[in-house]
């Protein structure tokens, strides 16, 4: 059980004591800091903040906590109910508010959630920004507002219709040839809002949806990491259903994976390959990911003429190197597309239907389209921390260990061989040392990742 603060917000397993995880005391001193910093921006009358959460069990406690707690600061809230991520990220400018708070835990199991904080742009907090709101929420001097000064609450339930028509209206986003193509597909929205979100924006495509774990109750049916170890029901389905493909998502819809027709997965880290392949080829440009990111963005951004470019991981990182390289197109090898023409976040929704026109364009199989990109292999791992462990130093001995090779430190170390790599990096959301590798078959990854991990245990152990 711990709490997490970072660049990817306020993070904890509901229960238990005050300051070791996200209890409800947490959560309104968390939400009263954010509020007060929010409040130094700018003076104004009026402040206003957009709140939405997935469907985790622990949702609804969390959401009225941190509504209310915004109330007693004066901010008047717009409240989204059950919402994802990216359409949180699109309603903020639109409703011109000066921030907002996504309640989620992302890709974490059913005990945690989370505030993720945005500002009136609709893009996650950097990290000195992060650092200021830690900072009031430790030294307490927070002035809440008096009786005929309270904010007030306003629900409105309109935003997945606005961010799927926001996608619709997109140039890159061709609904016609969707229609064309009678594609079907399967969804596995792991029980949270993308089990609502998916499907709707599937419809306004014309496309068949069969509905796996659409019920947004909050009981995750598998582990809600998009990974293949998690996925059999919905390879299976996909494969009895006939389906072209299957679309997975995380809880709060901003990690997305594709399953193939024959019941594969195309890769979550392929996502963002084959959508950057799609964008570049009608619109020349930059690409971004992150250092955890494969290879292999690298090379249809070379193949198209553009420079690619890796950042530290987070998305904050990966927006604002996509902001100074005027990248068209980026995002996470975790299946996080972050496409500009719509806003800086991760977006599975336009993900989705960029993925459908460039495959109904390409008039091709999802396990076809596939084979078109270069062929890379990843293996991801995690060594769970204990509080004797000093990670700092082990990353050092790691990168001492490593000197004669091409090393990079701007975000745990990186070591980039002449055919592999691999990156060690402690992880913003959960207690762990993240162990990456990739490569150019299976077997090399896995082997890799493991003589990495046993370095590690052996530097640990002095």
């Amino acid at each position: 059980m711990t709490l997490i603060k970072s660049i990817s917000g306020i993070r904890g397993t509901i229960g238990g004591n005050v300051g070791d995880n996200l209890t409800p005391i947490d959560a309104v001193k968390f939400a009263s800091a954010y509020g007060t910093w929010l409040k130094q921006q700018r003076t104004k009358d009026n402040y206003r903040v957009v709140v939405g959460r997935d469907a985790r069990i622990s949702g609804e406690m969390i959401q009225n906590l941190v509504m209310n707690t915004l109330v007693g600061l004066g901010i008047h809230v717009i409240d989204l109910g059950l919402s994802t991520t990216p359409t949180v990220e699109v309603a903020v400018p639109m409703e011109h508010a000066d921030g907002g708070i996504i309640l989620t835990a992302s890709h974490n199991p059913k005990q945690w959630n989370a505030l993720k904080l945005l500002n009136h742009k609709g893009e996650f907090l950097n990290g000195a920004e992060g650092q200021k709101i830690l900072d009031i929420a430790e030294g307490a001097n927070i002035t809440f507002a008096e009786v005929d000064d309270l904010g007030e609450i306003t629900k409105n339930d309109a935003y997945f219709d606005l961010h799927i028509e926001e996608i619709l209206n997109l140039d890159l986003v061709d609904a016609d040839a969707i229609r064309k193509a009678n594609f079907k597909v399967v969804v596995d929205g792991v029980n949270s809002t993308g089990g609502l979100a998916i499907p709707m924006l599937l419809n306004e495509l014309g496309v068949e949806t069969v509905k796996l774990y659409c019920e947004p109750n909050g009981q995750f049916p598998h582990n809600p990491e998009p990974l293949k170890e998690h996925l059999g029901d919905i390879c299976k389905l996909v494969v009895e259903e006939h389906a072209d493909f299957g679309v997975v998502v995380d809880p709060d819809v901003d990690r997305l994976a594709f399953i193939d027709e024959t019941g594969e997965m195309f890769g979550e880290e392929y996502t963002l390959v084959a959508v950057a392949d799609y964008i570049l080829g009608k619109q020349k440009g930059n690409t971004v990911s992150n250092m955890s990111s494969s290879r292999a963005l690298r090379d249809v951004t070379e193949k198209h003429g553009g420079s690619y470019q890796a950042s530290a991981v987070g998305e904050v990182n990966v927006v604002q190197l996509m902001k100074d390289t005027d990248a068209v197109i980026g995002g996470e090898g975790n299946g996080g597309i972050i496409y500009p023409e719509l806003h800086y976040g991760r977006d599975s929704l336009v993900g989705v239907a960029l993925f459908l026109t460039h495959l109904a364009e390409k008039k091709m199989k999802v396990s076809e389209l596939w084979a078109t990109y270069p062929s890379y292999f990843m293996s991801k791992n995690k060594i769970q921390l204990t509080p004797e462990l000093d990670v700092d130093a082990i990353l050092e001995a790691v990168e001492a260990h490593y000197k004669d090779e091409e090393v990079t430190t701007i975000d745990g170390v990186k070591i980039d061989f002449a055919e592999n790599w691999v990156h060690l990096r402690k992880s913003n959301t959960e207690p762990i040392i993240r162990v990456y590798t990739e490569a150019k078959s299976q077997e090399e990854a896995d082997q890799l990742a493991k003589d990495m991990m046993t370095v590690v245990e052996s530097i640990a152990k002095k």
